[in-house]
């Protein structure tokens, strides 16, 4: 208040207070009211109410001319009411405070504690869901199936994943860019909310998304779901000016809950995902634990050959090669065989192909070829005409830059006349390889060594192309020989034979020397022999055996060189 504001209260407080000294009948209830309102005009201090009582009791009387015991008794009254209202009102504005503190105080703590909810559900979903789709993230998708695995609706309970990856989604982002790459994944975000909607979807990351299909019945629910996913993605759509149209690939797992975690879930998903992507993209793949088990082995094989081959496990079975005009043998092909310490004796068929896909098949092929060489050597020493050796190339070594200083070298250090050094190179390899690789198996010719076509009759056949490759041998594969094992009367054996034997003809035409593989049986061998075939190869001349037995055979038959 100001100033005057406070002097106009006062003086209307003293008229109020002298006009009811003088009322009749006299009532105190006049000195209440003014000692509340002091109280409502803030004036609330102890100094200041007894100031102005004292103020009040020395002069209101003088002022107003009045005297006498009852007027002196009727003012101390008066004022004593007046101490009693304000003492009353000032305990009641105390309280009315406390009581205004007390709400806003509970109003405050509502309000931050709804601040605080709103403020931690921000949070929780800025923290369970990805900021570019909007759908459930990794941490999200990881908490409910987590819980469908942990806490089963019921024991006999059964889920699905489906782990979708888009195809060739680089190939967006290279060349229209990253802000049409990123829209493409809203995009594709919202067609699969709604094409799976009962369904939890979220996204893993990149172009990553994932379906949990809870409570299912069998595959097909997930199935289901997940040729609808594939048909909302392939659905063109218009993104940042351009209409594209993406496919995906579905990695699909189903089965019981238990036994089973969330870790082993996403890591079947992720391994059936591959095997979409590599069976051609667009499709789904449902997990297989048999062929997971059988890649396991592979993968566990593939990580310990390079040790294997350190340790020596790897070693070397000898097959003849045997003319079929006098039985003698020309020549012995080498076969790498794994002895494994815990699977046994491995045939090539079971870690030749990791090796090409390690690339550990250029380490195993030197190898193969040194201790080949060695071994020829060691025949030579024996017997003037001890057979050639023949040594399986990859293609990998094929192209190898070295190749020709790497035989060269072999056929120095073990002393082997080049001539009893055979290459056989698969047929697809052969008619690929140009420039460097064909200069190189020139050079090697030159040098003597001899080059041979395996499995000739699979690829592409071409006689023609022989012409300008250095090839001496060709090496007819099995399965034209299986047909021979079947009476010549057979429409099918006849025609296996007239195969067999134009290849022959067009061989010998172009001074190439012909071996038939996968002869089992003596009719096969004379069949063969009928129809002009050089050399066969086969249990029927002999099964793989080792260095020793082969020894041992050159000792007992005459041989003579190829």
């Amino acid at each position: 208040m100001t100033q005057q504001q406070l002097e106009a209260l006062l003086r209307d407080l003293t008229v109020r207070l002298a006009e009811a000294l003088q009322a009749e009948p006299f009532d105190l209830r006049v000195g209440h009211q003014v000692g509340g309102d002091l109280v409502a005009a803030h004036i609330a201090s102890a100094e200041g109410l007894g100031r102005t009582i004292e103020v009040i009791h020395l002069r209101l009387l003088r002022d107003l001319g009045l005297s006498g015991e009852d007027m002196q008794d009727r003012l101390a009254r008066l004022l004593a009411t007046v101490a009693t209202g304000y003492a009353r009102a000032l305990r009641n504005r105390t309280l009315d405070e406390q009581e205004s503190i007390r709400r806003a105080g509970m109003v405050a703590r509502y309000q931050a504690e709804r601040a605080l909810r709103e403020s931690e559900a921000r949070f929780r979903h800025q923290a369970t869901h990805d900021p570019l789709t909007d759908l459930p993230n990794r941490t999200l998708f990881t908490e409910r199936l987590t819980a469908a695995i942990s806490r089963p609706a019921r024991p006999d309970a059964r889920l699905g994943v489906c782990f979708v990856d888009l195809d060739r989604f680089k190939e967006v982002n290279d060349t229209r860019g990253h802000q049409v790459g990123d829209l493409l994944l809203v995009s594709v975000a919202e067609r699969l909310r709604h094409a799976v909607a009962d369904h939890l979807v979220a996204r893993l990351g990149g172009d990553e998304f994932v379906i949990l299909v809870e409570e299912t019945t069998c595959t097909d629910d997930v199935l289901k779901v997940a040729d609808a996913a594939l048909a909302a993605i392939a659905t063109p759509s218009l993104v940042g000016g351009h209409e594209i149209t993406v496919s995906a690939s579905i990695g699909i797992v189903e089965g019981p809950v238990a036994g089973t975690s969330p870790g082993d879930v996403m890591r079947a998903a992720d391994i059936t995902l591959h095997w979409a992507k590599t069976s051609g993209r667009g499709r789904w793949s449902v997990f297989d634990p048999e062929r997971n088990e059988r890649e396991v082995r592979r993968y566990a094989l593939s990580a310990a050959m390079p040790a294997a081959l350190e340790r020596g496990e790897f070693y070397l079975d000898y097959q003849p090669l045997a003319s079929l005009a006098d039985g003698r043998v020309r020549g012995v092909e080498a076969l790498v065989r794994w002895r494994h310490p815990e699977l046994g004796t491995l045939r090539p068929d079971s870690f030749i192909g990791l090796a090409e896909e390690t690339g550990l098949i250029v380490r195993l092929g030197e190898w193969v070829l040194a201790e080949a060489c060695r071994q020829a050597r060691e025949w030579s020493r024996l017997s003037p005409a001890a057979p050639f050796v023949s040594v399986n190339l990859a293609v990998r070594q094929v192209r190898g830059a070295g190749l020709v200083d790497e035989i060269a070298g072999l056929l120095e250090q073990t002393g082997l006349p080049p001539d009893r050094l055979q290459l056989e190179i698969t047929e697809s390899a052969m008619m690929s390889a140009t420039g460097e690789p064909v200069r190189a198996l020139r050079v090697l010719a030159d040098l003597g060594v001899r080059i041979a076509i395996d499995d000739f009759g699979t690829g592409y056949s071409n006689l023609a192309y022989l012409r300008n490759l250095p090839v001496h041998e060709l090496k007819v594969d099995g399965s034209f020989v299986a047909g021979l094992r079947a009476p010549a009367s057979e429409p099918a054996s006849r025609t296996d034979e007239r195969i067999v034997a134009t290849l022959v003809s067009l061989a010998h035409a172009l001074d190439l020397t012909v071996t038939a593989e996968g002869v089992e049986t003596a009719g096969q061998a004379e069949r063969l022999r009928a129809i002009g075939c050089d050399a066969g190869q086969g249990w029927h001349f002999g099964e793989p055996a080792p260095p020793s037995r082969i020894t041992e055979h050159l000792r007992q038959l005459p041989v003579t060189a190829a």
